[in-house]
């Protein structure tokens, strides 16, 4: 019974430790991007550079849909997106990379 309860208890380890880390293929979210053009997160992209769902979760962003009221001034380094996206740790949020985001 012991052995039992030990090997159930690793596999649920298991199990959580691998759906926390996990950012399914393809998982994506769209944002409406106004006159710039739509928004698509891709959840693997970002996963593919090392990063991890709670380095942005809930601190910089909430979880649930709708929350996110990003406009162009929001657009700085430090601020959201460009917390990563200030031109050292990742491409910067300038003219230059608007359409590295925003599709039209």
């Amino acid at each position: 019974m012991k052995t039992i309860t030990i090997i159930l208890a690793i596999l649920i380890a298991v199990a959580f430790v691998g759906n926390v880390m996990a950012v399914p293929g393809g998982k994506t979210v769209e944002f409406a991007g106004g006159d710039q053009g739509k928004v698509v997160f891709d959840g693997k992209t970002h996963a593919d550079k090392g990063n991890k769902c709670n380095d942005c979760h809930p601190k910089l962003f909430q979880m649930k849909k709708g929350t996110l009221k990003m406009t162009k001034a929001d657009h700085v380094p430090g601020k959201l997106c460009g917390t990563c996206h200030d031109g050292t740790k990742a491409f910067a949020q300038d003219e230059a990379n608007c359409a590295k985001c925003h599709k039209k």
